[in-house]
């Protein structure tokens, strides 16, 4: 194969995450969108569609085997392919946690919900903005967005620990809202894993640009 025709097929790997990050981000807000309407059709319209994410992860990785088996690409070229097999990998869980949200709508049903959704939406923004920049960062290989992605996952948790200790108050001063308060609780951890899973990638394109993450990087860089 020649190197134009390696290139091509690199590029080709670019183009089905890029496909896949938008799958997994219409997949998100829809399923906000579903619960926010209660619209139990549109719930069962995103689970169903699930299964496109699922196909574009199978065949993405198909090509990456055959990449390796038969260009036995070394160091940098061999990280882009092993790095685009990790990248797939964390947005087919990441269409899990949307197709989650989904399931979580359609247990709800009719039902109120037990607060209007503020900091949920918000953990959607921000997580699908993290989304976005970790693939950003992948596509052009951003060492400092990859670190940005990662640093911004604290804003995530910070939300996630306020709607927690939001719904708990329901729960303890009216017992009737527990299991109303646990489905959005359990919105809230599903978002929060799709803000994880992006910090992943940032991690990983750290690997694919440096051959180091966060965590084993013989020095400390600061964003700046």
């Amino acid at each position: 194969m020649l190197r134009s025709d390696y290139d091509r097929s690199l590029a080709d790997l670019q183009t089905d995450l890029a496909e896949m990050g938008r799958l997994v981000e219409s997949a998100t807000q829809s399923a906000l969108d579903a619960l926010q309407n209660q619209d139990v059709d549109l719930a069962r319209q995103i689970i169903k569609d699930d299964d496109e994410i699922d196909r574009l992860q199978d065949g993405l990785e198909s090509k990456c085997v055959a990449l390796i088996a038969t260009q036995q690409p070394t160091a940098v070229d061999l990280r882009a392919v092993l790095c685009a097999v990790h990248i797939a990998a964390e947005l087919e869980r990441m269409g899990d946690y949307a197709e989650g949200i989904a399931k979580i709508c359609i247990r709800i049903g009719d039902q109120p919900l037990v607060k209007p959704l503020i900091d949920i939406p918000r953990m959607a923004e921000l997580a699908l903005k993290m989304l976005n920049e970790s693939l950003q960062a992948y596509a052009n290989k951003d060492e400092w967005l990859a670190r940005k992605v990662c640093a911004d996952d604290d804003a995530i948790d910070d939300l996630y620990n306020q709607i927690y200790r939001e719904l708990l108050t329901y729960m303890l001063s009216d017992p009737r809202t527990i299991e109303r308060a646990t489905y959005l609780l359990w919105v809230a951890h599903n978002l929060e894993r799709i803000a994880d899973r992006a910090t992943n990638i940032g991690e990983r394109v750290l690997w694919l640009v440096t051959g180091y993450t966060v965590g084993n990087r013989p020095e400390n860089r600061s964003l700046r």
